[in-house]
């Protein structure tokens, strides 16, 4: 890496919680930051699966460690962040990639099916905010990039309370922008098109409603894990300084038709 690329990019130093970091999106962007030289800490639920990317990580000649936490479990978050703060420092950079997609039609959406959505995709991304973004603050720099939905800027069939969680989500990026911009910290959001992923199996596995999707963009393709790692090194790098409070489509342009 040239000197100038070095200053922009680096993450060398830097301790990046991701969670969701197992799997999908959240695996890509995890393995990005390693590869840019954070100290990644993986935050998921399933043992095998955070195993699994830890070792691909190390085996690549990064660092990276875990914290097994249930993010809809609320109270198994605050004994995670001090599991984590024990063993690996206070984090720089949080990337809230963790989300549940519960769609049924919303007159068939239980009340059980609306909370659940919400601790996760939701009031998880807060209340680690809640725990991370002060000390980032104290500190004079921090990244916080939250992992949205084009659900969040429109309706797609059964968008129900997945829909208004990440548009709920989008919102509290702005305002975790306000609170802690003046300090040093950075937060943002990404916005996905259709990704194939383990949690869009089902989508992804029917050629025809994948093909649909895929011409509604500008370039013709659906997106893969593997695109999103540029913009993750862009918004937890310093590269992305002036850059807070923000929605970011990656998406083919799809968001733009």
């Amino acid at each position: 890496m040239s000197d100038f690329l070095h200053r922009l990019f680096s993450l060398d130093g830097r301790v990046a919680v991701v969670t969701g970091g197992s799997s999908g999106i959240g695996k890509a962007m995890a393995q990005a930051l390693a590869g840019a030289g954070a100290r990644v800490v993986i935050v998921a639920r399933q043992a095998a699966a955070i195993d699994e990317t830890v070792s691909e990580i190390r085996a690549a000649g990064g660092a990276a460690g875990s914290v097994r936490a249930d993010l809809g479990n609320r109270a198994e978050i605050g004994p995670a962040c001090e599991r984590l703060r024990a063993e690996f420092g206070a984090p720089d950079i949080l990337l809230n990639a963790a989300a549940v997609n519960i769609r049924p039609p919303l007159a068939r959406l239980t009340t059980g099916e609306w909370d659940h959505s919400l601790a996760v995709n939701l009031s998880a991304p807060f209340l680690l905010g809640q725990e991370f973004g002060p000390s980032m603050a104290e500190r004079g720099w921090g990244r916080i990039i939250n992992v949205a939905s084009q659900q969040a800027i429109r309706a797609f069939g059964n968008s129900g309370g997945y829909g208004a969680s990440k548009g709920g989500l989008v919102a509290l990026t702005r305002s975790q922008a306000e609170a802690w911009a003046g300090s040093g910290v950075r937060c943002n959001a990404v916005a996905p098109g259709f990704v194939a992923t383990p949690m869009t199996r089902q989508v992804a596995e029917d050629p025809v409603r994948s093909a649909a999707l895929a011409a509604r963009t500008m370039i013709r393709r659906n997106g893969q894990a593997a695109d999103f790692e540029g913009i993750a090194v862009f918004l937890a790098s310093d590269a992305s300084d002036y850059v807070t409070g923000q929605l970011i489509c990656v998406d083919g342009g799809f968001s733009a038709t």
